[in-house]
């Protein structure tokens, strides 16, 4: 388990499974495919009650009444089920739309948004599995009209088909006004917020005062290669890393941080103490991937932020208020991380031993993450220029005396930019003055 606040016992947040339920929020397929095998069974838990319901009706000689509804019931569902597959390409149609103008609008990065949204999942299965459903309900039709032959007529499934396609039509309202909001930049920026400040959270919870680098500098010990594919390294399985280390007796030092470019080869962790455990279970405990996620990296934030930035501040867009609504919420996070010892994770055992320790992104490296791209891109924007001054202002008064240099040298470097890019002097004095608005 990792250190707790005061030394208090407290269960930790990063679940056994946590890993694993991440990755199935970034797969789109896990939804439909649940509420796929769902339509199966309901369609035959349904087909079943139409059955128990047409043998009560036939013992009670009502069965010719049940037969006059069967063939409506028998349209509207033919109906449903080839208007549905339409809808689900109207539906898919949109979605392609959106990640196409997302992708060019704001950041690749950001199109993570859309695939982990739980409405676009959900009405995407919705929609599919009242397709599935309406098509096996079309399979248990029984076409004879003679009421000594027919064992059912689909009532039940009828009225649930209905039911379904009233729902997909209210998730595909509540679907449009999802997206619609997706492709405004404000709202993007501040689900970026708002998923940063949740792994901030978690690090804050995860590194209380006191955490820091070991004394004595880096570890010293074996030190574990890489032995799969290569990829960006998303998170890691925390628990399997602790099960392997207490058993070997070992504490474990993770060499990349999470969100590194790690290939066959790379070293993953140094092994202080005990007997050096296999390469590859460590692999194993290893997510690698194409690209990162907000799981476990606390930098990834700031880089989707700084990313939409930059690309509203490049000739082909010029876009200087999208970047200012960017540098609000980039300003934001690190109000929030100023105060926030940062210092590597350390994760203990049951028993309260340090098992696996793991670098993270330090003040200062945040800090140049956060500013200097901006910085250059739009040193000749003094709307831009003004809201980075407000907000290096803003952070140098809440900001702890020993962290301020980094804070220090980005003014004095967006100073010197500002100079370069603007070359009057009034209009350069102009550029540097603090305005939490940019130019209102």
């Amino acid at each position: 388990m990792s250190e707790q606040h005061g030394g208090k016992g407290r269960r930790p947040r990063y679940r056994a499974l946590s890993p694993l339920r991440e990755h199935l929020r970034e797969a789109f397929w896990f939804a439909p495919l649940l509420t796929c095998l769902g339509a199966v069974l309901l369609a035959g838990l349904t087909d079943l009650l139409d059955r128990e319901i047409f043998a009560e009706a036939a013992a009670e000689q009502a069965a010719d009444t049940l037969l006059s509804f069967g063939s409506a019931a028998k349209s509207v569902v033919s109906t449903v089920s080839s208007a549905m597959l339409t809808f689900i390409g109207v539906v898919f149609s949109i979605s392609l739309v959106s990640l196409q103008m997302a992708a060019s609008q704001f950041s690749p990065r950001v199109l993570r948004l859309y695939v982990r949204s739980r409405l676009i999942k959900a009405t995407f299965a919705t929609c599919l599995a009242t397709f599935v459903y309406t098509l096996l309900v079309q399979l248990g039709y029984d076409d004879t009209t003679d009421p000594a032959r027919a064992v059912s007529v689909p009532i039940v499934s009828t009225v649930v088909a209905l039911a379904m396609v009233m729902l997909s039509l209210a998730l595909f309202v509540l679907y449009v006004q999802a997206t619609l909001r997706l492709l405004r930049v404000p709202h993007v920026i501040d689900r970026v917020t708002g998923e940063s400040l949740r792994v901030l959270q978690d690090y804050r919870w995860l590194a209380p005062p006191g955490a820091g680098p070991a004394p004595g500098g880096a570890a010293e010990g074996p030190t574990l290669l890489h032995e799969g594919r290569g990829g960006v390294l998303r998170d890691v399985n925390i628990r399997r890393l602790i099960r392997v280390a207490r058993r070997h007796g070992t504490v474990l030092h993770q060499v990349p941080r999470i969100g590194d470019f790690i290939a066959p080869g790379t070293p993953t962790v140094v092994v202080v103490g005990g007997t050096p455990p296999r390469p590859r279970r460590i692999t194993t405990a290893l997510n690698v991937g194409v690209d990162r996620t907000m799981h476990q990296d606390l930098s990834f934030g700031f880089r989707q932020l700084v990313d939409i930035a930059i690309r509203a501040l490049s000739p082909a867009v010029n876009d200087p208020t999208t970047a200012v609504q960017a540098v609000d919420r980039i300003h934001q996070l690190l109000a929030v991380l100023a105060p926030v010892h940062l210092g590597e994770l350390r994760h203990r055992d049951r028993d309260g031993a340090v098992r696996l320790v793991q670098p993270v992104p330090g003040w200062e490296a945040t800090v140049d993450l956060a500013f200097t791209e901006i910085r250059g891109c739009g040193a000749g924007q003094p709307q831009v220029t003004r809201r980075l001054a407000a907000a290096l202002d803003d952070l140098l008064r809440i900001t702890p005396e020993p962290r301020r240099a980094p804070l220090l040298l980005q003014r004095a470097l967006l100073e010197r930019a500002v100079a370069e890019a603007v070359r009057d002097a009034d209009n350069r004095a102009f550029a540097l003055t603090p305005d939490r608005q940019g130019i209102g």
